[in-house]
């Protein structure tokens, strides 16, 4: 882990432009963490290095508490950047969004026609990920502003149904290789069983599985549209969110690696919490892993799914 946290560092130090002008002091990594990086950024600065990772589905991590966010791909950090959220009043919302509409030149439709460059929509209320001022400190209406040419360079890597953790806790993500999530088992079905099968909804785009310990159900989206809904079992107590994205292994099996969210330290050699714990019918079992790839991630989380849930706001998109 930390060879390739270096390597991130490294090539974001050598390559022209990959922090923002004007910046000071170059942020190295002493301790090699990620949160080491993270914690010397300055308000507007950031790191970016995309060719740690040249390929794959992204997932974007926001920490309200640090004001920071971490954009993986494939699993690795290719980006660490400093944010601004919502000012006392307008907070920004946390929970599991994927981004439901893009816009490379937008204007707010509430505030004045306040410009919103790389606008990426996570809620129909007003929340996205945009370029914009950052102070150092919660600043915006609710939306999750980032530095101008950092929101340009994530627009360029990103798409629709892109799954964004947002959360109120402080650590910045640590990464550690899991085994497979998901075992089989033979589940009844029936009218009341809550399973729905639709892959035909979205034909193509990034998978995300998230999986609700509250509801004992879990919710398939690609490409941010909801194709499949199964219940599940979980064995044990689901305390807290936990992140995973399965990793390109060509001509090898399939590889998880486990997405220490904020608030969590995962050490490498320490084993996945969820493992042999979360079982689904075998069939739905079996139609989920035929559309898996290098990028999908799944979500654990204590919360509740529905749409009624303020918290896990991730079916929000289904219903207008």
């Amino acid at each position: 882990m930390r060879k390739m946290i270096r390597r991130l560092i490294v090539l974001a130090a050598a390559a022209a432009g990959l922090l923002q002008a004007g910046l000071q002091a170059q942020p190295t990594l002493e301790t090699g963490s990620v949160m080491a990086a993270a914690e010397r950024l300055k308000a507007g600065e950031y790191l970016w290095a995309p060719d740690v990772a040249p390929e794959g589905p992204v997932l974007l991590v926001v920490s309200l508490a640090t004001q920071r966010a971490v954009i993986y791909r494939n699993g690795v950090p290719i980006g660490i950047t400093t944010v601004s959220t919502g000012r006392p009043g307008y907070r920004t919302p946390t929970g599991i969004f994927t981004v439901l509409e893009r816009d490379v030149e937008h204007y707010s439709s509430l505030y004045n026609d306040a410009p919103m460059p790389y606008m990426q929509r996570l809620t129909w209320g007003g929340v996205a990920l945009h370029g914009g001022t950052l102070p150092g400190y919660p600043a915006s209406h609710g939306c999750i502003r980032l530095p101008q040419e950092f929101a340009r360079l994530l627009y360029g890597v990103t798409r629709l149904g892109m799954t964004v953790v947002v959360t109120g806790n402080a650590a910045v993500p640590r990464i550690a290789p899991v085994e497979a999530l998901l075992q089989g088992r033979a589940l009844p079905a029936g009218p009341d069983s809550g399973t729905m099968w639709r892959p035909e909804l979205s034909f193509s785009g990034p998978v995300s599985v998230v999986i609700s310990s509250t509801d004992q159900h879990l919710v398939v989206l690609r490409n941010g549209r909801v194709i499949g809904i199964a219940p599940v079992t979980i064995s044990g107590t689901v305390e807290r969110t936990s992140a995973y994205v399965l990793r390109s292994a060509p001509g090898a099996a399939r590889s998880w690696i486990q997405i220490g969210l904020p608030g969590q330290v995962i050490a490498p050699e320490a084993g996945p919490e969820l493992r042999g714990r979360i079982q689904v019918a075998d069939a739905f079992r079996r139609q989920v892993e035929a559309i898996l790839a290098p990028g999908t991630t799944v979500v654990v989380t204590p919360d509740s799914l529905r749409a009624t849930n303020a918290v896990v706001p991730v079916l929000e998109g289904e219903a207008r």
